[in-house]
């Protein structure tokens, strides 16, 4: 039975601004004081963890030594099945320093090359951690297929190149409210909501 989240006050441990926006507007209904590590100046730690479930927990457990607070880390990424999963954890280091996303999708086009293979996935690991130790870890994902050349200027990250199923439109494409009911992340945040957050 997961523990059910009672503080007042949140850290959304992520720099990444499309990001704390995101989790910020799913975490509205609930009355929360939300704020982000880089409002608290908290450093970004090393993501040195080796699948997505690792990372988060290591940013959220920064985050709590940081701020003595309860923390919500997201680690997400996309996996490319005609790249072996690929960028899949390394996705942000695959737009380099500059956060590079036009680059970082040529890349992915450039490497599955003629494969017909185009299927991917999205996916987000939320951790929640509180300064006593204890933790709560919900994944959501969401499939696709690849389109080159990306399309649309909603989102961020890989977005417009990603075209979920059941839709004809990108992520980049489709109107931020209807993405906040279907992409990864509003997956694992219905599971973390269900979790911790509902009666």
């Amino acid at each position: 039975m997961p523990r059910r989240f009672t503080e007042g006050r949140l850290v959304v441990a992520s720099h990444n601004a499309g990001k704390v926006t995101e989790i910020g507007d799913l975490l509205a209904p609930y009355d929360l004081d939300v704020v982000s590590a880089a409002e608290l100046n908290l450093p970004e730690p090393e993501e040195t963890g080796t699948t997505f479930v690792a990372n988060a927990i290591l940013k959220a457990e920064a985050a709590v030594q940081g701020s003595n607070l309860p923390c919500l880390a997201d680690d997400s990424g996309l996996a490319v099945a005609g790249l072996e999963g690929d960028p899949g954890i390394y996705s942000a280091r695959w737009a380099g320093p500059e956060r590079d996303f036009k680059a970082a999708m040529a890349l992915v086009n450039d490497k599955l090359g003629d494969n017909p293979n185009r299927r991917a996935y999205f996916i987000s690991v939320l951790s929640l951690a509180w300064p006593d130790g204890h933790m709560e870890n919900f994944e959501g994902r969401v499939y696709g297929t690849l389109v080159w050349p990306p399309r649309g200027r909603c989102g961020f990250g890989y977005d417009p190149m990603f075209m979920p199923d059941g839709h004809d439109k990108t992520f980049g494409e489709i109107p931020y409210d209807e993405k906040q009911r279907i992409s990864h992340r509003a997956v694992a945040f219905q599971k973390l909501i269900d979790g911790c957050f509902r009666d």
